[in-house]
């Protein structure tokens, strides 16, 4: 299924509204002048409001897949609706505002 591509300055909110923010995204391909994320890019999320006792607020997250046809350094690219996972909440990271130029399958 195509969708756009994430790219650094995206909106990206853990499920409970805790800011993530990419820790290496892929320099070498820019969207709207920023660098685009792909599987391999780690999140961090910060004031994520979940709190204990279990399992706590969110603090990182990973993208589990990205797009089969469009790969940046070999990895695939991560597209608005690709699936994510949380730690340690295992919860979704949800792409609330995000380029609409560039998109992939």
């Amino acid at each position: 299924m195509p969708g756009f591509l994430v790219h650094s300055g995206a909106t990206v909110l853990c499920a409970h509204g805790g800011q993530a923010i990419p820790t290496t995204p892929n320099q070498r391909v820019l969207v709207s002048g920023q660098p685009i994320a792909t599987t391999a890019t780690a999140y961090v999320v910060a004031g994520c409001p979940f709190g204990p006792p279990n399992p706590g607020p969110c603090v990182s997250a990973q993208w589990l897949a990205g797009a089969t046809r469009v790969l940046a350094g070999g990895v695939p690219v991560v597209m608005q609706e690709s699936p994510s996972f949380c730690v340690p909440t295992g919860t979704p990271l949800n792409v609330v505002a995000n380029q609409v130029r560039v998109s992939a399958t």
